[in-house]
């Protein structure tokens, strides 16, 4: 696996993968083997202690029966064990039968409900995992909403087996309640709704285990992680000696309406400082200034002239556009174009208002980008931001679609889809990005690896966790996310982006 990208797999994908790993010759018990992998990480990383005592919630379905397994290991171990099943004996299936009745075998206690005024030192959550999802992510109730309630308010650690109890394993969405894990032991292969949406607030630390399976050969991925493994294979070269700043590309950004100049200003100075030959910014705004008295590099331009420029690799529209008429003028100058675009912002309200400038992206030959947050991906869809974030994955893949464009659906967990279907799901990032400014930063990144001649699909996928790693090197350094500033990130990226390239070169010389 350490050569391999990381692979994403959905529910049906692995409940797939789970059926062909039953047809297998001397096929193992999948359930032995999770509920053994969990009980070594509780015992080694969640208890530490051999007497510590450690409540297992035991859910109706094979969740439950992992936990069957987890709870005869600890128990074998000598923990202190108190079992929690919630469901009905004969609706289990055979394997989570058999594995209750060797729990059965060694201790007879088993709980319907958590036993009060006891003490435990660690909790294992075995409610429900990817069982949701077969459940048509029915919000919790009643006693399993209580349950989760409970757990959470004992503020201990807490394993969670596959995915948090109340987290969809595909969306990311909670249904009623989730339970926060300290460490989430993900089975067989990672899920999407681990990595996105509110998944990276209830997973906790998340390890994967495969069980043994060649996962790779039983399934081939569609989705994959963008991860700092993943980012060393896009990484452009080392800059030769001999270069200038015409080898760099030169890249336009349109944008700067009145009141909105400081959009455009911080995209062209993300785009300077992470690599790009020239920077022309295009400002809409009557009063513009003429200079960037901060940077003074970037080139200020009006409209009529950025366009007139015939050296231009790339164009950026949208930080500061604005949504008067004026606007719209611009951005169909520039899907009239044969630059590659990166489209933000206000441009993509412009397209979901104006039919005539989706049909001229649909029907565009050179590749664009769009980097909607959820709102302006609804208004792109005509939906409200619930639909898009009640289904990340499947709003990223239509949009991309609909306008044959590369997308970034940006947020927790922020999904990259390519025209060839392939998701990607990023696992930088911070809510320090949650500040004005930082998807000017982004466009501007973006651009600047694209008019550094990057092909669009790694110039994506490596902007986008360039992006979130800045935040995360920030939020070491200021001890937490506060007042985090689009402007550190840019900073804070071309640090990072130099170190990616230039040490890992000077470690391949080494050896």
């Amino acid at each position: 696996m350490m050569n391999r990208a990381t692979p994403v797999y959905l529910t049906a994908e692995i409940r797939e993968i789970e059926r062909m790993a039953a047809t297998l010759p001397d096929s193992a018990n999948l359930m032995e083997e999770a509920g053994f992998a969990a009980a070594q990480i509780a015992a080694e990383r969640l208890l530490r202690h051999d007497k510590y005592q450690v409540l297992i919630l035991a859910g109706p379905g094979n969740n439950g029966g992992d936990a069957f397994v987890v709870a005869r290991y600890l128990k074998q171990w000598w923990f202190n064990v108190t079992l929690v099943f919630t469901g009905d004996r004969s609706k289990l299936s055979n394997d989570a039968k058999q594995a209750l009745d060797a729990w059965l075998m060694i201790d007879n206690n088993v709980f319907s409900e958590i036993p009060a005024n006891e003490k435990w030192h660690g909790i294992i959550d075995g409610l429900f995992g990817i069982g949701l999802d077969q459940q048509n992510n029915r919000n919790l109730e009643g006693n399993y909403l209580n349950l989760v309630n409970a757990i959470n308010q004992m503020n201990l650690p807490v394993l969670s087996l596959d995915v948090p109890s109340g987290l969809g394993s595909d969306n990311g969405c909670v249904y009623g309640a989730v339970i926060h894990a300290t460490i989430t032991v993900t089975f067989i292969g990672l899920k999407p709704g681990l990595l996105t949406n509110f998944g990276p607030e209830y997973c906790g630390e998340i390890l994967v285990r495969d069980l043994g399976l060649d996962v790779f050969a039983m399934m081939t991925p569609h989705i994959w992680v963008i991860n700092q493994q993943a980012v060393q294979k896009l990484l452009p070269p080392p800059r030769p000696a001999n270069s200038h700043k015409g080898t760099f590309g030169s890249i336009g950004i349109m944008g700067g309406s009145t009141g909105m100049i400081g959009a455009t200003l911080l995209a062209g100075r993300a785009a300077l400082k992470l690599g790009a030959g020239r920077v022309y910014l295009g400002l809409i705004a009557r009063n513009s200034p003429v200079v960037d008295s901060t940077q003074p590099e970037l080139m200020l331009r009006s409209p009529h002239e950025l366009f007139k420029l015939d050296n231009l690799t790339c164009l950026v529209i949208g930080p500061g556009l604005g949504m008067e008429s004026d606007g719209y003028s611009w951005i169909n100058c520039a899907l009239s174009s044969e630059l590659p675009l990166v489209i933000d912002a206000d441009a993509l309200n412009h397209i979901a208002i104006h039919t005539h400038l989706a049909e001229k992206l649909q029907q565009r030959h050179t590749p664009a980008i769009l980097t909607p947050h959820p709102a302006e991906a609804a208004r792109l869809l005509n939906c409200n931001t619930a639909t898009i974030q009640n289904d990340r994955m499947a709003a990223a893949l239509k949009l991309s679609e609909r306008f044959n464009c590369h997308v970034v659906l940006k947020g927790a967990g922020s999904i990259c889809v390519s025209p060839d279907g392939d998701h990607h799901i990023n696992v930088s990032g911070n809510s320090g990005l949650s500040s004005a400014g930082t998807g000017d930063v982004l466009s501007g990144i973006i651009g600047a690896l694209l008019t550094q001649n990057l092909e669009i699909r790694k110039a994506l996928l490596l902007a986008v966790f360039l992006h979130g790693a800045a935040a995360d090197s920030l939020l070491k350094q200021n001890n937490g996310p506060l007042g985090m500033t689009a402007s550190e990130i840019t900073d804070s990226a071309r640090l990072l982006l130099n170190s990616w390239i230039y040490n890992s070169n000077n470690s391949g010389d080494k050896n």
